[in-house]
This record gives structure tokens, sequence and C-alpha cells, in this order.
């Protein structure tokens, strides 16, 4: 009578509830087995649903902020709770990166890898902080920001190339680690190179920094796209684009920023230790020795709680006329990308990279091209806001084309090369 009462029960339990909620839930699996991946898990709570981890990579090869990484056996529909706990690993002497640099108001999501999307905001809880996603799928993949990984450069370079007559992918060179550094090539018509206006566009300088490939992308969507403005750019310039500098690091999932001997944007000295810096150094004097070195753009995140704003040197380290060409881009730059719209914060207060800042100030990239650079060289950092409602993929790539559309504008004005 018991053993019929229990089975009754059970099957009018079964035949009510929701078909979701029927289904024995598979395991929650952490894979991180992929390009960019980065995450040291603590803890999965398979009845709570979360992912209790830190940020991985090694502290030696740069700031362990980064995070990346795909959640399996998710019943599509259900909530995924992850607790993101800072890193405890000391960077270098020092102590435990302040925990701000790894938790963004908003987590980044997607569930198929290609359209990222945030998360509602994140909860400080005691030393953790945490999100929650929803996805519809069995698969998401998590991360610190919208990534953007060796592969996609690739990708991206060479479908610019296809589908433009003017662009051609090629490689800035290859890594310490034997990597391609993907480079898009740009440039129009049959006038002369010595002719021709010289841009150069890097990013990611800096691995975790993932938001600044992508405004390298928008940058060079707008390059190669139908306006007459840029028609007129590709026409008059040369223009060089390598949406990752720090291509090892990237691809190995981990900070870049800090790491030993120094980073990239440390590095540009007359023996530098990283491939990519003695190559673009290599393009760069070239450039400077057909008195062509116009513009040069070097993109970053900030901080936490930064705008998007400019790098400068101090102004008595600079004579005119590039102190007057470079305010001029400056404000040109600021007209364009703080009416963007949605909103991307953005200051028209520069920042200073002099002695002050670091003791290897000089061998900052944007440093050392207005030291070795002509007269006329502007030469500028931008650092994109990424911890805002607007830093996704479609904000980023709409910076890089207001960017773009600021150097057109810009070169416009100035006489013709002879």
């Amino acid at each position: 009578m018991h053993r019929f009462i229990l089975a009754t029960f059970f099957v009018a339990s079964w035949l009510a509830c929701e078909p979701n909620d029927c289904r024995a839930a598979k395991p929650l699996t952490v894979v991180a087995d992929f390009q960019g991946a980065s995450v040291e898990v603590l803890r999965i709570d398979q009845e709570a649903r979360s992912v209790q981890f830190t940020p991985g990579g090694d502290p030696a090869r740069g700031w362990p902020c980064w995070w990346y990484f795909r959640i399996d056996g998710i019943t599509p529909g259900e909530t995924i709770t992850l607790r993101l706990q800072a890193s405890s690993a000391s960077v270098g002497a020092k102590k435990p990166l302040a925990a701000s640099w790894a938790m963004p108001k908003q987590a980044t999501f997607s569930i198929d890898g290609e359209t990222w999307l945030h998360s509602d905001e994140g909860t400080r809880v005691e030393q953790a902080m945490v999100y929650t996603v929803q996805p519809d799928a069995t698969s998401v993949s998590v991360a610190w920001g919208p990534p953007y990984t060796p592969q996609m450069a690739e990708q991206f370079v060479r479908k610019i190339a296809e589908k433009s007559p003017h662009a051609e992918a090629t490689e800035l060179c290859r890594s310490r680690g034997g990597r391609a550094v993907p480079m898009l090539h740009v440039r129009e018509g049959d006038r002369d190179n010595r002719q021709r206006f010289g841009v150069w566009v890097q990013a990611r300088q800096h691995a975790w920094e993932s938001g600044s490939s992508w405004v390298a992308q928008g940058f060079a969507q707008w390059v190669t796209g139908d306006e007459p403005e840029a028609a007129w750019l590709r026409q008059h310039a040369e223009i060089f684009v390598v949406p990752i500098m720090d291509i090892d690091n990237t691809a190995t999932g981990n900070g870049g920023k800090n790491a030993l001997p120094h980073d990239h944007n440390r590095d540009w000295s007359s023996e530098p230790h990283w491939n990519e810096i003695l190559a673009a150094q290599r393009r760069i004097r070239g450039l400077v020795d057909e008195q062509r070195m116009d513009v040069f753009l070097d993109l970053h995140n900030p901080a936490p709680g930064d705008p998007t704003f400019f790098y400068v040197l101090p102004r008595e380290m600079l004579e005119e006329p590039m102190l007057r060409l470079r305010d001029r881009f400056i404000e040109l730059a600021y007209g364009r990308i703080s009416k963007i719209k949605p909103l991307i914060p953005m200051s028209n207060k520069p920042k200073v990279t002099g002695a002050s800042y670091h003791p290897l100030w000089r061998q900052i990239s944007s440093n050392w091209v207005s030291m070795n650079g002509n007269p006329h060289t502007v030469s500028l950092c931008l650092e994109t806001i990424w911890n805002y409602k607007n830093s996704t993929t479609t904000g980023y790539q709409a910076v890089g084309a207001n960017l773009a559309a600021a150097v057109q504008e810009y070169l416009a004005e100035r006489p013709a090369k002879p």
C-alpha cells in the first residue's frame, strides 16, 4: 500500500512539473583548453549551479586579471552564478593586484563565441564579485571583456583583404613564441608611397586589454569602407593596423601588463626584447626617414574608473609644430568620440606620461615615437573605457571608426606630400 501511494505521488508530481524542471541536471564543467582562455576554478557547486573561480595566468607573464572560460552542462534557461575572487598571486615582489582590475561591473558572455553580451551588474559579496547569466543554451562562454584572440585577428585581416581591393593581409613579424602577428596594410591608387601620409595604428600591447583590439577593428572597418572620406584617406595615406601586439600572452591567456623582463609598452628601447617591438620600430623608422610619420596611435584600456582619454608627453618636452598639431588632432578626435551614440564617456583633458609616470617612460611607444619621429608627427596613446555599460564590441568599434574619421579630417587639413 505504501509503495503504491509513493509511486502514485511520484508519477503525479512528474506529470505536473515543467519539462525543464523534470530533467536531471547535468553536472557543470569548466573548459579552458582553447586560445585565450584563463581561469583557476576554486569550486563548482552543482546544487547551487555556481562556479567559484579566480583569474588564471602566470604573474610573471603579466597582471593576473584576465579570465575567459566556457561552462558546459547547462540546462537551457537555468541561472548560472559566477563567483569571482581576485587572484592572490603576488605581482613581482609586490602584493597581489587590486581586485578592481579583475572585476568589471558586468561580466561578458556568449553562447556562440561571436556575439558578446553583458550580464546584469554584478554584486560585491565580501571578497567576491557575483554575476548571474541565464543562457538559452547548453554551454556559455564567460569573460572579463569581449575576447579578441590571435585567431580572430588573423581571420579579420584576411576577410577585410578579401573584401577590399585596397587592403592586404600581411604579418608584422613572428613572435618569440613563433606566432604570426597579423597586420592590415591599406592604400588605394597609384600614388607613390613617398607622397602618402604615414598612419600607424596598433593595439593590445597589454594582453588583458581586449577592448583595444575591437577599437582597432572598428578603425580598420571604417578605413576600408564606402565613405568618401575613407576613400580619400586610402588614396592619400599608407595605413598599417596591428590588432594585437602582445600575441603570445593574448594566445595563452596571460595578462601581459608588467610581464618580465618588462611588457611590450616598456620595450621601445634601442634593443627591444620583444620581436613585435623590433619589427614595429623598423617600419616606423622607415616612415620617419621618408618624412612621413604623420599619425601614430597606440590603443589601450585604462584603469577601472577612468573614462576614455589620450596620454601625452609633457608640453615642455616637445616643440612646435608637434604641439600644435597634436592639440588639433585631440580636438578633432574628442569632437567625434565624445558624441558617439550610445555614449562612450571621454575626457578632453589628456593625462601625462613623463618622468613621474614610470621609470621606463622613455620606452613607452607613443613617447618613443614622439621623441624619434618627424617634427610634424602626432603620436598618442588612446585609452578606451572598459568598465562601462557601453564598453561592448559595438561601442569599441564605434570608437575606432570615429578615431579613423578624425585621422582623415586631420590629414585633410595638412599640406599634401610633395
